[in-house]
């Protein structure tokens, strides 16, 4: 009997693109996930893998908006707040854009409204703001719960899901694999978050620091959460030169990146080798 596989695609913005990769090399596979876990762009990219597209279908969609910067600009337009009375509903605010909105107008009408409408189970985290821990997400409206996971600090604003306030899950959990370690045989997880890098940036910004700051928070996390249980199969792509909102370079981020497909197929097949092994060795 062959194995089940569950994945958790992290968090880290522009850079999560490279889950595209991922997503398109267990469709070469064969590989169809019986559970997925997702934090911020991955939580984007794992509710469109349940909702039954494919990688090429993902990539298709992805590449058919952020290849043209009027498509871009035009599709912000739609996000935009309705009235001046929601813009100045709580207060000037350095980021007007609501994500909910945005997602509702960059998403492909292959994702559904609800939970309920995925083929597969779905994982998202986000972070309970003034409750002060993580929240997963897996019921009710999808698209409030893929704001919530998404809603960066100082980018946009916090999201309000049933009463309670959500920032980006990526806070408390950036690489949700712990979320599906009993719902799989072999689990998945990939880390996007990066590091921060002087390649291309010798002399960061005040913004630049900023989201540095949070890449090496969220290692940090990944680090300890590793010290205490691991994921069968870590893949970490190259993704550390980019920033967080390079979504207009998706040409160099998947460039970059290709190379995991290859990395994956081989850690999957070793990983299904020794499951089968140590099947055959417990009975």
């Amino acid at each position: 009997m062959s194995p089940t596989f569950g994945i958790a695609f992290g968090g880290g913005g522009a850079r999560g693109l490279a889950h595209i990769h991922v997503v398109e090399a267990l469709d070469e596979l064969g590989i169809a996930p019986v559970a997925i876990a997702g934090s911020s762009i991955g939580a984007v990219v794992g509710a469109c893998m349940a909702a039954g597209m494919n990688g090429k279908d993902i990539h298709a969609h992805t590449r058919s908006i952020l290849s043209h910067r009027a498509t871009v600009a035009s599709r912000m337009w739609q996000a935009r707040p309705g009235t001046l009375a929601e813009m100045m509903e709580t207060g000037f605010r350095v980021s007007q854009f609501n994500v909910e909105r945005i997602l509702k107008a960059f998403l492909p009408e292959d994702v559904p409204t609800y939970f309920a409408g995925l083929g597969i189970p779905l994982k998202v985290t986000a972070t309970d703001y003034f409750g002060h821990k993580l929240a997963v997400l897996d019921n009710g409206d999808l698209y409030s719960a893929l704001a919530a996971s998404c809603a960066i600090p100082a980018v946009f604003r916090p999201v309000l899901r049933d009463g309670t306030m959500f920032i980006d899950g990526g806070i408390y959990n950036p690489v949700p694999f712990d979320l599906i370690t009993h719902d799989a045989d072999i689990i998945i997880a990939v880390d996007v978050v990066g590091a921060p890098s002087d390649a291309e940036r010798k002399h960061p910004t005040s913004v630049d620091l900023m989201f540095g700051a949070t890449q090496l928070m969220m290692q940090s996390i990944i680090a300890n959460k590793l010290a205490q249980c691991q994921p069968d199969i870590l893949i970490r792509p190259p993704v550390s030169r980019f920033r967080v909102l390079d979504f207009l370079k998706m040409d160099a981020v998947m460039a970059e990146t290709v190379q995991v497909k290859d990395e994956l197929k081989r850690a999957i097949e070793a990983a299904v080798t020794s499951s089968i092994a140590q099947g055959g060795a417990d009975q």
